[in-house]
C-alpha cells in the first residue's frame, strides 16, 4: 500500500521536529513559536524547553533509568500497543499531547510532574502523578490504566519526570504554554458552521464520520467521536478545551490558521457527536449530569439536546469497545 500525505501533514512533522530538536536554544525556540503567531511569554511566566531523547542519551544518568524513560516514551507515542488491555479506542497519549508531549499550547505533560500531588476538582481529592496518568487511560483512552506501581506506569511517570528535568517542584510562576488555552468564546457558536468547517478542514484526516484513520495496527489520525474516540468523561469533551486544542494545533501543520469563531464552531460540532459513556455514569444521564455538572460537565454538552436533531447527548449505556463501564481506579480518596 502506498500512502500519500498532504502538505499539512508534512509541514506538521517539520514543525514538530523544529521544536523537538531546539535543544537549549531558548531564543530560537521562542522565535519559532512567536513567528507562528503564538504569544511571547510574559515576564512572570516560567518557560521550559523539555529535553529530548537525544539529550537523554548524552546524559550521565544510569543506563537502566535511561531504558525505563525510553520505554515511557515508547508507550506515550504508541499507546496502542496496550490496546485490549489498557486502551479500548484508537488514541495514543500523543494524539492530544502533540510533539511527544513536549509541545507548548498542546497540553505539554511535564507540568504534571512538578505540580502533582495536587487537588483536582474533577474527582475532588488530591491526585498523584500516577493517578493523573490513570485518568487519561480511564477517560481519554476509554480504558483501564496500568496497575499503580507496575512497570508500564513507572515508565510513563519516569518519562514525565524526564521532560520536567531542571524545573522546580511546585513553581510559583504561571507556566508558559500549559494546557489547551482557549480563545475567547464568541457570543454564539454554530453546529451548522462547525459541520461545514469540519468537512472542509478536518475530514481529510479524521474521516467524514469522525472515524479517524487507522492503517493495520497504527493510528495515523485519531477519531474525534464514536466508539474509537475518547469517552464522555475525557477533558476534551469540554468545548473550551477542544476549541483551545483546535485553535492552537489544527489543522496539523497549520496552527492558529482558524479564527477564534471557527475553532469554537468546530469544537462545538465535534463535541455534539456521540461517544462512549462517562465511566462515572450512574445509570441515568440527568442524574449523572446533576452530580458532575458543577465540577465538570457544565463545560460539555453531555446531557443536553443536540441542536441539529434534539437528541439528548450521552443518553445511552454504550461503553464503546470495552465490556465494562468503570475501572476500579475511579474511586474517592478520603485519608480516613
Amino acid at each position: 500500500m502506498k500512502l500519500t500525505f498532504s502538505r499539512s501533514v508534512i509541514a506538521g512533522s517539520a514543525f514538530f521536529a523544529a521544536l523537538v530538536f531546539a535543544g537549549d536554544q531558548t531564543d530560537d525556540y521562542l522565535t519559532t513559536l512567536t513567528e507562528l503567531g503564538y504569544p511571547a511569554p510574559a515576564d512572570n511566566q516560567l518557560v521550559h524547553i523539555p529535553p529530548t531523547l537525544k539529550d537523554l542519551e548524552q546524559s550521565s544518568m544510569h543506563p537502566e533509568l535511561k531504558r525505563v524513560i525510553r520505554r515511557g516514551h515508547d508507550l506515550f507515542t504508541d499507546t496502542q500497543q496496550l490496546r485490549g488491555e489498557n486502551v479500548f479506542n484508537n488514541m495514543n497519549c500523543s494524539s492530544c499531547h502533540l510533539g511527544d508531549g513536549r509541545m507548548p499550547f498542546s497540553a505539554p505533560v511535564w507540568p504534571a510532574a512538578v505540580t502533582l500531588p495536587n487537588y483536582r476538582g474533577k474527582n475532588d481529592h488530591v491526585n498523584s502523578l500516577e493517578e493523573r496518568i490513570a485518568g487519561c487511560f480511564t477517560y481519554s483512552m476509554n480504558g483501564k490504566p496500568p496497575d499503580y506501581g507496575s512497570d508500564n506506569m513507572l515508565a510513563l511517570a519516569a518519562y514525565h519526570h524526564w521532560l520536567a528535568r531542571g524545573v522546580t517542584m511546585y513553581p510559583e510562576q504561571p507556566i508558559y504554554g500549559r494546557g489547551f488555552p482557549a480563545p475567547e468564546r464568541p457570543e454564539e457558536v454554530s453546529y451548522q458552521r462547525g459541520e461545514q468547517l469540519y468537512k472542509e478542514k478536518c475530514a481529510i484526516c479524521h474521516g467524514d464520520n469522525g472515524e479517524g484513520l487507522r492503517i493495520r495496527d497504527t493510528t495515523v489520525f485519531p477519531a474525534p467521536w464514536g466508539n474509537n474516540s475518547y469517552n464522555w468523561g475525557a477533558g476534551m469533551v469540554r468545548v473550551s478545551s477542544a476549541a483551545g486544542f483546535v485553535k492552537n494545533n489544527m489543522p496539523l501543520g497549520q496552527p492558529l490558521s482558524l479564527t477564534d469563531q471557527e475553532a469554537w464552531d468546530v469544537a462545538h460540532f465535534m463535541n455534539s457527536q456521540e461517544r462512549p459513556q462517562d465511566p462515572r455514569y450512574t445509570g441515568d444521564v440527568a442524574e449523572t449530569l446533576e452530580k458532575y455538572g458543577p465540577t465538570f460537565h457544565k463545560h460539555s454538552l453531555y446531557g443536553q439536546k443536540r441542536e441539529s436533531d434534539g437528541k439528548v447527548l450521552g443518553d445511552h449505556s454504550n461503553t464503546g469497545n470495552k465490556d465494562f463501564l468503570k475501572p476500579d481506579t475511579v474511586r474517592p480518596r478520603t485519608f480516613e
